[in-house]
């Protein structure tokens, strides 16, 4: 049998696009392909689970275009389907005099992405989050919480109802795209498609290698370790609290987060992993350590960035550290108040040139299509971006 569509990988930009794709054209045949034992067992279910509004992004960009439209889609799809959100807005919080000007850049960056932004001063900052301290703040009202978990779980579900084939368990060894197919190999069986797309998030790069694209590019893992507060601090905070990011970093620093389950998570931080899918603090892979280590993209994203990695590992090895970042901002906080929580990895695109690939990256063939780089704000644009993948293979058949 060939398929008309075949996906790999289970994440929320997989599943979006397979769900897409069957509700384009009805009667489809479409396999998706997943390695792990179930669905949406790495980037979408290790984050903080936010709706980004679209503040950071360059105008005109993917994740600028992408984030506004998936934002209100995703709201959309939790009315249509009973899955729990809420729309709890975000703080940008400057925590000195000197981050007010960094601050009013991205004010303005918001507003050439269309987005409705609040400037608060000091008093009016204190007077909405009593907990909460700095020079002033922005207030972005459209930003909400969700359980991404909860979002794919119903997409899986859509895909089965509409006749879609899922097969996990199945670790992809090799991709070859004929004339009139792709061959797709797992470490157990084969099949055949006419139109592949591959959303393998950390391994996106491994498999666009073994399917024959020329990439100038190598995913680079950061974990991102957080904590969760205690019960007592549930009702702490009323909204998301974000620093101000310092523009030279690709990562946004520190924040809190409301989860929708009524408690509130700290971070992430952003510390080299020693593996692409290593959550636990010591996970060691040597394949992966090796592949980054040979590549010279590496080396010159390190010397980039040298300073603020070093912050990162003394965080990252003394919670005190991590305890001061989040005191800038959060003051009351003690130590005993960070309590475990499970870590993420961030899959970072990383050019030769040691700078990061910061807008989502897709690569075409006639027959394929890559998801290259989605970190965040991936899980909010999940439908837009399969939307859109799916009209690029139906204008192609």
């Amino acid at each position: 049998m060939t398929y008309d569509f075949c996906v790999i990988g289970g994440g929320i930009v997989g599943l979006a696009t397979a769900m897409r794709l069957l509700e384009a054209k009805p009667g489809a045949s479409l396999l998706l392909v997943e390695k792990e034992d179930s669905f949406a067992k790495h980037q979408t279910d290790h984050n903080s689970g936010v709706i980004h509004a679209g503040v950071y992004y360059t105008p005109g960009s993917f994740k600028a275009k992408l984030c506004a439209r998936g934002a209100q889609a995703t709201k959309d799809f939790c009315e249509q389907h009973n899955i729990e959100y809420e729309v709890c807005g975000k703080l940008l919080v400057a925590s000195s005099t000197a981050k007010l000007v960094l601050m009013d850049k991205i004010a303005e960056r918001a507003r050439q992405n269309g987005l409705t932004i609040d400037r608060l001063d000091a008093q009016e900052l204190h007077r909405r989050e009593s907990n909460i301290i700095g020079a002033g703040a922005l207030f972005v009202e459209s930003t909400g919480i969700v359980d991404y978990k909860a979002v794919a779980s119903t997409m899986f579900k859509m895909i089965a109802r509409a006749g879609g084939e899922v097969v996990c368990g199945h670790n992809v060894i090799s991709i070859k795209e004929c004339g009139n197919h792709v061959t797709v190999t797992s470490d157990s069986t084969s099949w055949k498609t006419k139109k592949l797309v591959v959303c393998a998030g950390l391994q996106s790069d491994r498999l666009a290698v073994m399917a024959g694209l020329k990439v100038d590019f190598q995913i680079i893992p950061f974990r991102g370790e957080y904590y969760r507060l205690p019960p007592s601090r549930n009702e702490s905070i009323k909204h998301l609290i974000y620093p101000v990011p310092d523009p030279n970093l690709p990562f946004l620093g520190i924040h809190l987060t409301r989860m929708i389950d009524g408690s509130i998570k700290v971070g992430p931080n952003a510390v080299l992993s020693l593996s692409r899918e290593g959550y636990r603090k010591l996970s060691f892979n040597a394949r992966d350590i090796l592949e980054y280590s040979l590549y010279p993209g590496f080396w010159r994203f390190i010397r980039k960035h040298f300073v603020s990695g070093v912050q990162e590992i003394k965080n990252t090895l003394f919670k005190a550290g991590y305890l001061e970042q989040c005191k800038k901002y959060y003051p009351s906080l003690e130590l005993q108040d960070l309590q475990p929580c499970k870590a993420g990895i961030r899959a970072q695109a990383v050019m030769r040139s040691g700078d990061c690939i910061e807008d989502f990256l897709f690569m075409q063939t006639p027959r394929m299509l890559h998801v290259c780089n989605a970190p965040s704000p991936a899980a909010t644009a999940a439908i837009p971006i399969g939307e859109m993948i799916a009209d690029k293979l139906l204008k192609s058949l």
